[in-house]
């Protein structure tokens, strides 16, 4: 068995070996035949991210960029689904226009573009009747001439057809421009929230804030604090624009992990990351990402990692998209209550437990996988995209709480509790498809299928605790969002019951990973006309409590992590 193990690694290393050789010919072949495809470009960016009175970005938004004091189209993008925009344009001066459906249009009017350059603009947009922009206070607000104006300017936005000047007068273009200067100050946000699940409950609080140095420089520190079950954290982060091709970032993290016991004795285990990376622009279309990323466990343990980091993305026309990256996880990260300040997103660590890291000669080593992957994304239309991608895991250290149970009985008390290191490789095949049903509506299915690791059935019979086996795993996602100000995303993981996954198959494109049914539900609150924003959340974990595990003659063992959970909390922008 130890000699099969020996072969099977041995493999898996070559396979690795192999598939990153060819990541790294492709993406420099590639880069070097695009950038002497185009040499030279003139153009200017236009960028910025679309979002609404909440701070939430806004997808599928259409930025819409005039010559100044007509009504010519010159350009025409739609925003992501983090709610950015990119727009290249020749030198002039022009009106940049943003609009989505259910919102009221903001512009920012005689935009002057030089060669080369780089502009930042953000828009925040109101929702269309709820008579808080100017225009919906306007006395005359439904006389014939606001009407067609209206209606002018849908045209040229939609259809590409010249009318009348685009009716977005001063009152709005104060709005805008209000967004557009808020990129040059300081932002931040606080949340507070209560949560309750596997650890406990505990009382916590996030905090971010984002800080401008110059026109190239921007810092974003946060961090984490609570009482002891709590997650604690901080990490600083800084973004460096050297010129119009290359941005390089940096960032720094410490974490409070657990207590580790040794010798008898509680220990406190943290973990130091550290990561660089630079993006560069090799030409229109073409970017290119290097970088490293460094873990390292303190207190308890002195576990080291240093990996590298890889990503490279060609669009090979308006709208289909290839990208492949090589990246390692070594934390987990929490999206579903990520804080949105100007072009940065933090996301925070979830609660780690001390019985989910691997020990190796009595010591706590990094949890570490990495993950190849390759992908095409292709717009379908104005509503829907497609993403494919094939993937292939490299496990080091992933470590899974582990409960045991003599029978079928789930009455009884767990016989043994202990931590099993998932470290076997996986690969698939992922595909995830979105779309936006109406202005208040949207929802996303994905759908992945592959080799994997699963709890072994064999375990009580002297076998390993996991096993390589064909998976199948479903994700469906539907966002509502309400003119009360209400915003529900339910989330619906569907795997087989004892698949265990050290990366998941739909990493980094949902929200949430937990199995079963998931709730985020978050609610605008009055500001009783103080400068900040406020919202209160609900979030619910695994409602139905389904617990991945596998049952035999012998007993049942199941995975401790992601049982239900429940929390809510206040956030506060200002």
């Amino acid at each position: 068995m130890i000699a099969n193990e020996k072969n099977a690694r041995s493999r898996d290393f070559r396979i690795y070996a192999v598939f990153t050789a060819l990541f790294i010919a492709l993406s420099t072949v590639t880069a070097a035949a695009s950038a002497a495809g185009n040499p030279g470009g003139g153009f200017a960016e236009i960028k910025g991210v679309v979002r609404n009175e909440a701070g939430n970005p806004i997808a599928d938004a259409t930025v819409a960029i005039f010559r100044a004091g007509t009504s010519i189209l010159v350009k025409q993008v739609q925003s992501s689904y983090d709610g950015s925009y990119l727009a290249r344009v020749a030198p002039g001066i022009y009106t940049v226009l943003a609009v989505a459906e259910g919102y009221n249009p903001a512009s920012v009017s005689d935009v002057e573009v030089l060669r080369a350059a780089k502009l930042v603009y953000g828009f925040k947009l109101e929702r269309a009747g709820s008579g808080n922009t100017i225009p919906e206070r306007r006395i005359d607000r439904n006389n014939p001439k606001w009407v067609r104006r209206s209606a002018s300017l849908s045209r040229s936005i939609y259809q590409n057809t010249e009318g009348e000047t685009p009716a977005v007068e001063a009152e709005e273009t104060t709005e805008a421009g209000s967004a557009r200067s808020s990129s040059k100050k300081m932002s931040g946000a606080v949340m507070s929230y209560f949560a309750t699940g596997a650890e406990g409950n505990y009382l916590a609080v996030n905090f971010a804030g984002f800080v401008p140095v110059g026109n190239n420089l921007s810092l974003v520190i946060s961090g984490q604090t609570g009482n002891e079950t709590a997650p604690k954290a901080l990490s600083l982060s800084a973004k460096y624009r050297t010129s119009d091709k290359h941005t390089f970032r940096f960032a720094g993290s410490t974490a409070k992990i657990g207590a580790f016991i040794r010798d008898s004795q509680p220990v406190d285990l943290g973990e130091l990351t550290l990561s660089a990376s630079d993006e560069w622009k090799v030409r229109e279309g073409v970017i290119l990402v290097y970088g490293l990323d460094i873990a390292k466990l303190f207190g308890a343990g002195n576990s080291f990692s240093l990996n590298p980091r890889l990503g490279f993305q060609y669009d090979v026309n308006p709208k289909t998209r290839f990208s492949s990256s090589f990246s390692t996880v070594s934390e987990n990260r929490d999206w579903s209550r990520a804080i949105a300040l100007e072009d940065a997103e933090i996301a925070f660590r979830e609660p780690v437990a001390v019985d989910d890291i691997v020990t190796k000669n009595s010591a706590p080593v990094v949890n570490r996988a990495s993950r190849l992957e390759f992908g095409v994304e292709r717009v379908l239309d104005n509503r829907s995209s497609l993403n494919a991608s094939v993937f292939v895991d490299t496990v080091f250290a992933s470590g899974n709480s582990i409960a045991s149970f003599a029978d079928r009985s789930r009455q009884l008390i767990a016989e043994d509790t202990f931590t099993a290191n998932n470290d076997g490789p996986a690969r698939g095949f992922t595909v995830f498809y979105n779309r936006r049903i109406n202005g208040r509506l949207s929802a996303s299915a994905g759908y992945s299928v592959g080799r994997g690791q699963r709890l072994s059935g064999g375990f009580f019979s002297g076998g390993n605790v996991f096993e390589t086996d064909y998976f199948q795993s479903f994700v469906g996602q539907i966002d509502a969002d309400f003119r009360t100000g209400t915003n529900v995303k339910t989330i619906f993981r569907l795997s087989p019951n004892a698949t265990v996954f050290a990366v998941d198959p739909f990493h980094n494109r949902i929200a949430i990973y937990d199995p079963g049914l998931s709730v985020l539900i978050t609610q605008n609150l009055p500001n009783l006309g103080l400068p900040f924003h406020a919202e209160a959340i609900v979030d619910a974990r695994n409602i139905f409590d389904f617990a991945n595990g596998i049952a035999t003659d012998e007993g049942v063992i199941r995975l401790n992590g992601q049982k239900r959970s429940l929390r809510g909390g206040i956030l506060v922008r200002f």
